[in-house]
């Protein structure tokens, strides 16, 4: 990787600087667009304590469900405890942390970080458990919660293809969390199906300019679908 050439090689290579008490965001819905690898690698590595940031955190033995195999996780920051049984046993005993923030919430505390925005306004959760210990203002007699935004040391994320210079485009339901969350890193690490040169995507399709991401990895995917639902002849 020199210059504006942001392609790494390995998985060590593209997690360099990975190390305990750090924040992740990780991109994804469901099972969706998750950097599967680069979870793997993590898995691996053995890093402890993190907070991660997820809408769920995947499911048993995939995903980030790895990561909560080896109590790698400290601080889970999600919108959806999902289909993972480990994530809902974790949650209710306490052994990790469980931060429950409603979806839409979520999305633009992630956005509102990438934007250099340091917190916002929101209806949602006014009068639940949501809202405790958060600050009530009222706008034209509505209250709204003080949310304050969200950033990572690293976001890990998965996109459809990138040119050598960071530039990246997201294909169908791939582009949920993925696209903000690639704002909002220190570093990015995008994992991509497909690598081209510069100038070979389209301007006008591109979702994530290259200046926020850091480094690429081309990865092979097993694309495992989350819930298989068939129809009983």
């Amino acid at each position: 990787m020199a210059g504006f050439d942001k392609v790494v090689t390995t998985y060590r290579e593209a997690l360099a600087g990975l190390s305990d008490n750090m924040t992740l965001m990780v991109g994804g819905f469901g099972l969706c667009g998750i950097p599967e690898n680069l979870i793997k690698t993590v898995h691996d590595q053995g890093v402890t304590n993190l907070t991660c940031i997820s809408n769920n955190a995947g499911v048993d033995g995939f995903g980030l469900g790895l990561l909560l195999e080896k109590r790698q996780i400290k601080t889970m920051i999600a919108s959806y405890v999902g289909e993972n049984n480990l994530f809902e046993e974790l949650s209710i005993s306490g052994e990790m942390e469980v931060i429950l923030t409603p979806q839409g919430t979520l999305a633009e505390k992630i956005r509102a970080g990438g934007a250099g925005i340091p917190a916002f306004y929101t209806a949602t959760g006014v009068g639940t458990p949501v809202g405790e210990g958060k600050e009530v203002r009222d706008f034209e007699g509505r209250s709204y919660l003080l949310e304050k935004s969200l950033t990572a040391d690293f976001s890990l994320i998965r996109a459809w293809k990138a040119d050598t210079m960071g530039n990246l485009i997201f294909r169908e339901t791939a582009m949920n969390f993925n696209p903000m969350m690639a704002t909002a890193g220190k570093i990015t690490v995008a994992e991509v199906e497909e690598i081209v040169e510069p100038g070979t995507l389209d301007p006008n399709f591109i979702h994530t300019p290259g200046i926020y991401v850091q480094r690429i990895i081309q990865g092979q995917f097993e694309k495992r679908i989350e819930r298989l639902m068939v129809n009983q002849a």
